[in-house]
């Protein structure tokens, strides 16, 4: 199987990247980054850091014949959410529906073609870091990029502003790369998510890719809550990067539930640099099949008291790979820092299997930072108990699986949350994959912020609708 792949090399050609910038009329610094990456992509490697490259579960991907420039039927779509930014990206373009009531406290979005028009500046601050990227899967996200937008919250807004964001895969071959950023202003409150789905396409063999690069900046005060479901066909390669500055008193919680896809490498980096801000970090994955999943956290604490955690859970069966990597790392002013890393996995066949790899990095004294793992079968103890009460083992295991995911929904700082993605999972569960439907939609419905009794501080008191 693996002889019959083809090198990454082959996967797209010079003219075709050309052919791209100049569809998408690259302002002068794009189109140079667009070809910068395109030579990193040819030799870099998958992984950059030696010490991971043994773990690395991302064989068998063959993106031959990848394009940027898919043309087809706009995607049907349900109706909006009440009060709520939707973007949607698909095979035409990106889509807004911003309601007047929030573009008049001065909530914008601007997507790539009209910062395009705005000029290098406007470019230039969407690609974000001038730091070439690192690895290859990283520069094909920059050479394939042909969607994207800007959002700002200002300062002062204390309504809480729900932003609903598709990605619609629906073409053979198809790739979406979408870069966004995001400013929350001091004391906003913005709830985001992230949904990843495939529409029915022609039958092929072929694989699609979704890149997705996200830049949160939030400010003083503010509170961002951003839920990622990433739930397309089994033949999606997905590249997720997702970073984040907080300042003081600021509160962020990213939060994954990874179901769908073939191949998904995932990256979380926050930095914590004012004094007491906080960020929850919480994941979950189920892989069957030949899924594989790699995500790799990244803390850094820079100020004092500051709170972070890191939470990540996965359930792997038939063949399906999962690797979670943790890294805390505590700068020497950041006096009074609490950090925490939980990394588990759960194997419910003989042919899974999962990595977790925590590491704390601490330069200061007056810190405490902990961490936690493990990967194991499904507890016999817990089947057996289920079985004496009536409950076949197939449902007991199920059962057991389901809770051990559940224990970091019910963290999260969204109400009900492990009842709203359960019929995802259920579904996953039962060997269907999620495809997009306009009139029975797998996206999320309106959702209620509230505290848990391990993060109280999180309840907003209003529900975002």
């Amino acid at each position: 199987m693996a002889a019959s792949v083809a090198r990454h090399t082959e996967w797209l050609g010079l003219e075709e990247v050309r052919r791209l910038s100049s569809t998408l009329d690259d302002p002068t610094p794009v189109a140079a980054a667009r070809l910068d990456a395109y030579d990193r992509f040819r030799t870099l490697p998958l992984e950059p850091n030696p010490l991971y490259r043994g773990y690395g579960y991302f064989s068998n991907v063959d993106l031959t014949g990848v394009t940027a420039e898919s043309r087809g039927p706009t995607v049907p779509l349900p109706a909006t959410l009440p009060d709520s930014v939707r973007i949607v990206h698909d095979i035409t373009g990106t889509r807004v529906d911003l309601p007047a009531s929030l573009r008049s406290l001065g909530v914008t979005v601007r997507t790539l073609p009209e910062l395009w028009q705005e000029g290098p500046e406007a470019a230039s601050a969407l690609l974000g870091s001038s730091e070439p990227p690192a690895d290859r899967l990283t520069a094909l996200s920059i050479v394939l990029l042909n969607r994207g937008y800007s959002l700002d919250v200002p300062a002062g807004v204390t309504v809480p502003i729900r932003v609903q964001e598709l990605t619609l895969l629906s073409a053979p071959h198809e790739a979406l790369s979408v870069r966004r950023v995001v400013r929350a202003g001091a004391g906003s409150q913005l709830l985001m998510t992230e949904e990843a789905f495939s529409a029915p396409s022609t039958p092929d063999p072929g694989q699609r890719l979704i890149a997705s690069s996200t830049h949160l900046e939030v400010g003083p005060r503010a509170k961002v809550i951003s839920l990622a479901v990433h739930a397309p066909d089994l033949r999606s390669v997905a590249l997720y990067r997702r970073s984040a500055t907080v300042q003081e008193s600021g509160r962020l919680a990213w939060m994954w539930n990874g179901l769908g896809g073939f191949r998904t490498k995932l990256k979380n980096q926050t930095s914590l640099l004012g004094t007491a801000a906080a960020v929850d970090d919480l994941q979950t994955f189920y892989g069957a099949r030949d899924q594989s999943y790699d995500s790799s956290v990244e803390l850094t604490h820079v100020a004092t008291d500051t709170h972070g955690q890191s939470i990540t859970r996965g359930v792997f069966t038939d063949e399906a790979r999962g690797m979670s990597r943790g890294l805390v790392r505590i700068e020497q002013p950041a006096r009074r820092t609490l950090s925490f890393i939980s990394e588990h996995a759960m194997l419910l066949s003989r042919g899974a299997r999962s990595d977790t790899l925590p590491i704390l990095e601490i330069l200061c004294r007056d810190v405490k930072a902990t961490h936690s793992t493990s990967v194991h079968p499904v507890d016999p103890e817990k089947i057996f108990y289920l079985e004496s009460r009536g409950i076949p083992n197939a449902d007991a295991v199920r059962m057991v699986g389901e809770g051990f995911l559940a224990y970091v929904h019910e963290r999260a700082p969204i109400a009900s949350l492990r009842e709203i993605l359960y019929p995802s999972l259920e579904a996953r569960w039962n060997g269907d994959v999620l495809a997009w439907s306009a009139e029975r939609p797998p996206t999320l419905p309106a959702l209620e912020v509230a505290g848990t009794d391990a993060a109280p501080e999180w309840r907003f008191d209003a529900k975002l609708r």
